[in-house]
């Protein structure tokens, strides 16, 4: 198709070729113009993979500055991280690139962090079906505000962020990487949740009673890791919030709402909210990685 010129026996016996024909030297120069059209173009490129000859002629008439130019943006487009399925999605939406991969690169918003919060939703309103303990369903009530507590702890901090070190270096306020993981972290895992509540249609609004609590716990995990760090301060929130819900147990009668369920406790639980996200702008200057504490949970080489 190309030329059905014969090589030289020379060529045939010196095994340079396996082919009995070569590409023309003006196509090959057309070829590396780009302006070498098919089918002739086909040809070429099935052809220079077996014939050594032919690629010692396209490499005489290359520019080899744009050869090397070449080579350089292959290497760059094959080492390029390829976008997975919610980063593509996040890209589509709006948001830039590197917000995107910042927030994909959070374990709290990978695919096995999203189904163990899935499946232990599903088996809280199971419980609760099945439990059918008072005129609230306890356990989900006290498990959901946790979610993002969690969700959040991991999103954020040494030994626990796999792109932390590339944060520290980067021309991006602490605080601020901060907060965009938290909100990602917040809408996935109040999303979860409030699908879950749907699925408690018999208990009314008291299945909404874990939204406040769940604000309330991160914003106060958060002010706090400034000085205790990203493990510690939502380990001992976390803690405390277990304990209070003993202490309620233990005091109320059985059969009865618990004090943090209650109007009063959703009160409580707004102001805490309110209080520990003024405190957490006020500390925003300290998730910096010069001024975030480490705790012994904490890789304190990573920074």
């Amino acid at each position: 198709m190309i030329d059905d010129r014969h090589g030289s026996d020379d060529d045939r016996m010196s095994g340079d070729s396996r082919t009995a024909w070569h590409v023309p030297e003006e196509d090959i120069r057309a070829y590396v113009r780009g302006e070498l059209a098919a089918p002739r173009l086909w040809s070429a490129d099935t052809h220079l993979t077996t014939c050594a000859r032919c690629r010692r002629t396209l490499a005489e008439v290359s520019d080899p500055v744009a050869l090397d130019a070449g080579w350089e943006r292959l290497d760059a487009e094959l080492d390029a991280p390829r976008p997975g399925p919610v980063e593509w999605l996040l890209v589509r939406l709006g948001v830039a690139d590197h917000t995107a991969r910042l927030l994909t690169a959070s374990p709290a918003l990978r695919r096995s962090w999203l189904g163990a919060i899935a499946a232990l939703l599903i088996m809280t309103v199971v419980a609760a079906d099945v439990l059918r303990a008072g005129n609230t369903p306890v356990l989900f009530l006290a498990l959901a505000p946790l979610l993002p507590l969690a969700g959040v702890a991991v999103s954020y901090g040494p030994g626990i962020d796999p792109t932390y070190e590339m944060a520290v270096v980067s021309p991006m306020h602490g605080f601020r990487l901060l907060m965009i993981r938290t909100v990602a972290v917040l809408t996935v895992c109040l999303g979860f949740s409030g699908l879950a509540t749907l699925a408690l249609p018999s208990y009314g609004l008291h299945a909404l009673a874990w939204l406040l609590p769940a604000l309330a716990l991160t914003a106060t995990g958060l002010a706090l890791t400034s000085r205790l760090g990203p493990v510690l301060a939502p380990s001992l929130v976390g803690g405390g919030w277990v304990a209070l819900l003993l202490a309620a147990r233990a005091t109320t009668e059985p059969g009865t709402t618990l004090a943090p369920f209650t109007a009063a406790g959703q009160g409580v639980s707004g102001a805490v909210a309110v209080l520990a996200a003024a405190l957490l702008y006020l500390a925003r200057d300290r998730f910096d990685a010069s001024h975030l504490p480490f705790t012994d949970f904490t890789d304190r080489n990573a920074a």
